[in-house]
């Protein structure tokens, strides 16, 4: 079912035309000579992801209201500006896919996860903070491409990790989703909802909220995994970024658009896939994740030997892409960056070694960037666990779990995360947000005048 480029371009010619450039309104992060820039100052931010929280904001058993203000609080107080949150989730079969989530196969999308994600964005715009929302994902922990797929019966859906179908088998299914025109307007049809909500909360359209940074088109969208089947989707992959941001951009030109890449390590380890995938006008700023335990630069089990090898390749992949975003001239995100704790151990508070030197070399990468004038403007940790804890003995999550953590169902809950118990984790961001705040002009005053303050007053008093 996988369609020509030429066929893709003619079913995919929906997406409403670009109107005229026009000034964003205050508040809304821009772009500017290649930098973010917020109200005509340089927006520089330190940031974590959060992808559970438009379930914890949910008005139903599994959401926990009170506890998303007080990690919101914790957060804030961290210095932390900018979430990555999780703004979709389809219905999978597959056994560390998340239950529920925002959607099936049909248009009835589900109401508490929508005033889920409402309940969280008027949080976050009384806290001064700034979202991300990305709006697929490559892996099956949310559902993401593959559901889309097995709804569309292109091909036979399997589950990532099934020993029938090793690696790249499952990137190689994934990335199908992007010249399936019928998922594609499955998909379409989510996006135009979302982006053209009124928040329940606020009764603030979304397309007109300041809080809201940027759409993101998927995380972590790769055009596959073998070489042979990759190359060839490459074109495919290419346009669906570049018309899929034009159909957002179509329905909301006010806000930021992003790909949610992981840069070369996830386009084929070609940096010019980096640079066709960013190069579109449509897309506002390039994307970088960082996982060397995931990509064997530093081993797992064997961290002690193996960090100091890793680091500089780590170091090496920030800098190439330092570069990359400067010949295209747009801003540069690093909005995941992860590593274990020591002996891979998942209790908060573990000794993390390790994980508190290579977020210390991300961060001082990050600022050094940043004070030079480059395009570096954020950094996004994964993940923020907060108060969450395992609810199994083996650290597994289990459907029906309600203490959400930022390590997705696919991982053991706890393996990459930050907890508010990690003090000497908690330091380094602390002490690196610090240093940014430095850098930029102090931001005070009330929140935005369309937050309904005698709502929260009642809600929260």
């Amino acid at each position: 079912m996988t369609l020509s480029r030429r066929t893709l371009l003619t079913a995919l010619a929906v997406a409403p035309a670009l109107g005229a450039a026009t000034a964003k309104p205050n508040g809304f992060v821009a772009v500017t000579d290649g930098r973010l820039t917020l109200d005509g100052q340089p927006y520089r931010f330190v940031g974590g992801n959060l992808w559970y929280g438009a379930w914890l904001g949910a008005p139903a058993a599994y959401g926990d209201r009170a506890r998303l203000r007080r990690e919101l609080d914790k957060l804030k107080a961290l210095g932390v500006t900018n979430l990555r949150v999780l703004g979709s989730g389809e219905r999978s079969p597959a056994k560390v896919a998340l239950d529920p989530t925002f959607r099936g196969p049909g248009a009835d999308y589900d109401a508490n996860l929508l005033k889920g994600l409402d309940f969280l964005l008027a949080e976050m715009a009384l806290r001064d903070m700034k979202a991300v929302i990305y709006l697929n994902n490559f892996w099956d922990w949310s559902g993401g491409m593959p559901a889309y797929l097995r709804w569309t019966e292109n091909g036979t859906w399997f589950q990532q990790g099934d020993p029938a179908h090793p690696w790249p088998e499952y990137a190689d299914y994934a990335a199908r989703f992007y010249g399936d025109t019928q998922a594609n307007a499955l998909f379409r049809h989510f996006v135009k909802s979302l982006v053209g909500r009124v928040n329940s909360v606020t009764g603030q359209p979304y397309r007109n909220d300041p809080t809201i940074m940027a759409w993101q088109l998927a995380n972590e969208p790769r055009p596959g995994g073998s070489e042979g089947f990759g190359v060839a989707n490459l074109p495919i992959y290419y346009c669906w970024i570049r018309e899929t941001a034009a159909f957002i951009k179509g329905l909301d030109p006010h806000h930021l658009v992003s790909t949610g890449s992981e840069g070369s390590m996830g386009c084929l380890e070609r940096e010019s896939c980096v640079v066709e995938a960013h190069k579109p006008a449509e897309i506002d700023y390039v994307t970088l994740h960082i996982w060397p335990n995931n990509w064997g630069w530093i081993d797992p089990k064997n961290q002690p030997a193996t960090y100091e090898a890793g680091e500089a390749r780590c170091r090496d992949y920030v800098k190439r892409h330092i570069a990359l975003a400067r010949s295209l001239n747009k801003p540069l995100v690093i909005e995941e960056f992860g590593l274990i704790r020591d002996q891979r151990a998942f209790a908060p508070d573990a000794p993390a070694r390790y994980k508190d030197r290579f977020y210390t070399t991300i961060y001082d990468l990050a600022l050094a960037d940043m004070k030079a004038g480059g395009p570096v403007c954020g950094t996004n940790f994964w993940a923020w666990n907060g108060e969450g804890r395992a609810q199994q003995a083996d650290a597994w999550f289990k459907h029906g779990d309600k203490s959400f953590v930022g390590d997705p169902p696919q991982e053991e809950q706890g393996l990459y995360g930050v907890f508010d118990a990690d003090v000497s984790t908690l330091a380094v961001i602390r002490r690196h947000a610090e240093a940014v705040n430095a850098l930029s002009p102090a931001r005070a005053g009330p929140p935005p005048a369309h937050l309904p303050t005698p709502f929260y007053q009642g809600e929260r008093g």
